[in-house]
């Protein structure tokens, strides 16, 4: 199957991943179907557009945005899938619903975008976990280097967990300063990130 102007994907494991396995047991975090953070936000390419170039091919895996596997309630209370859906593996989405990707078990920001590990705070009269509007570049469009250390515009930043690990998507023309390493940097990423 394929689509003129969109991909074609599928959710990798369920729509939502509201459970969690541990003592040869499972734990249901949640039962509602509007959190967000509980929705599957992995899918797999079954076909790319026919129309438009994209460097993403059939069988890569994506981050999608969190709405296209998401069910809803409609002001009648009726259970409704999102317009992406067409059935239980088959979704459409445009290239603006992704947001990264992985090819031969790397991932690539697409153009306009970096992905930006926070750091932790060092500050001892700070009462935060990290340090705001700073992290360092783990995936990048070519616009700033892996690894740098990097400020960011307030309010730029959308939360991710990619393997594990919490990162925030930045848009890479809001990305305002590089700073030089200090050598003292220290990556945050909290538990809960990495149960998931």
């Amino acid at each position: 199957m394929k689509s003129v102007y969109n991909f074609v994907v599928k959710p990798k494991g369920e729509r939502y991943n509201n459970t969690k396995k541990f003592d040869g047991g499972e734990l249901i975090l949640n039962t509602d179907i509007y959190q967000h953070q509980y929705v599957n936000r992995e899918a797999i390419v079954i076909s790319t557009p026919i129309i438009g170039d994209t460097d993403i091919k059939p069988g890569d895996t994506v981050i999608v945005h969190h709405n296209v596997f998401r069910r809803w309630n409609d002001v009648k209370g009726v259970e409704r899938n999102s317009k992406a859906y067409f059935n239980e593996n088959t979704y459409f989405i445009n290239h603006e619903q992704i947001f990264l990707y992985k090819q031969e078990e790397k991932w690539i920001a697409p153009k306009g975008y970096c992905f930006v590990i926070p750091l932790k705070a060092t500050d001892q009269f700070n009462t935060e976990s990290e340090k705001p509007l700073q992290g360092i570049v783990k995936y990048s469009d070519g616009t700033v280097e892996v690894g740098d250390l990097v400020g960011y515009r307030p309010s730029s930043e959308y939360e991710f967990i990619v393997d594990g690990e919490r990162l925030f998507r930045v848009l890479s023309n809001f990305i305002t300063i590089k700073y030089e390493h200090q050598g003292n940097e220290e990556t945050y990423n909290p538990s809960w990130a990495q149960s998931s």
